[in-house]
């Protein structure tokens, strides 16, 4: 290892001990899992209300009896295949939520002094060593990597996450939520009436208000149903949107982060 190289490490340590004590990332990376972890409680309340509108339909029954002949059917249970997207849509949704709430966590964990005291004296005993030209143990280049991993992982990948999110995510986040929004509205609008086909006291006036009411039965779960599935593309783009934001591009960071503290501090130590 060179002078130089000896030097910028030395200065890197000295950046990192400070930065444990500072936490000049903490307040930013918090601020951006309490956003993200908000969006994600919209979208699941979101879905939540329009599942239960739609359950509301699906539960619908229509008892008739046109000419006295008895009939019973449910027509909404059509929309059981797209309640069923909306379900797994809402459980995802509560899972992204939870994925942040652990970075909350993580976050308050890898600010706690005792972490950043053992970075402390691990770092400078690795810099000494360096800075004498000479070779720091195996096992304590590893610990150094694991005390940078647990004290700015999280912060670290938290912030790159939110930039990669304000680049290319939360366009389409909106645009998406919004169009959710506007379809949960929509679909507790066009609730079928459970009266609705109710018989009147003449054969022939109960037969045309049975037919009537059918027709227009028809037609309200009809445009129920496409309603609801227009916000099919929009659903499975805001579960890519939050996969990406809390499992891909996180692990990603990570990977990256490890990679080259691993290959600063141990895969060259000669």
């Amino acid at each position: 290892m060179t002078d130089i190289r000896r030097i910028l490490l030395a200065l890197a340590m000295s950046l990192a001990v400070a930065g444990a004590w500072l936490a000049p990332m903490d307040l930013p990376a918090m601020q951006q899992v309490d956003a993200g972890l908000k969006r994600a409680l919209v979208s699941f309340a979101t879905a939540r209300a329009l599942n239960a509108a739609i359950s509301v339909a699906q539960g619908t029954e229509l008892s008739v009896q046109p000419a006295g002949v008895g009939a019973t059917f449910a027509p909404g249970q059509l929309l059981d295949p797209v309640n069923d997207l909306v379900e797994q849509f809402s459980t995802l949704m509560l899972a992204a939520s939870v994925a942040f709430g652990v970075q909350k966590v993580l976050i308050t964990i890898g600010s706690y002094w005792p972490l950043s005291l053992a970075l402390t004296l691990v770092a400078l005993a690795w810099t000494g060593l360096r800075l004498r030209r000479r070779t720091a143990p195996s096992w304590l280049s590893r610990l150094l990597v694991v005390l940078l991993m647990l004290r700015f992982a999280v912060p670290v990948v938290t912030l790159g996450t939110d930039a990669v999110w304000q680049k290319f995510l939360a366009q389409d986040y909106q645009s998406s939520q919004q169009a959710i929004e506007n379809a949960s509205r929509d679909t507790a609008a066009k609730d079928p009436d459970p009266l609705a086909g109710s018989a009147n006291p003449g054969i022939v006036d109960r037969l045309k208000g049975w037919f009537s009411s059918n027709t227009d039965l028809r037609a309200r779960f009809a445009d129920l149903q496409q309603a609801v599935e227009r916000i099919t593309e929009q659903m499975v783009r805001l579960i890519a949107v939050f996969v990406l934001q809390t499992l891909v591009v996180p692990l990603l960071l990570l990977w990256l982060m490890f990679s080259v503290l691993r290959s600063l501090l141990i895969a060259d130590r000669s």
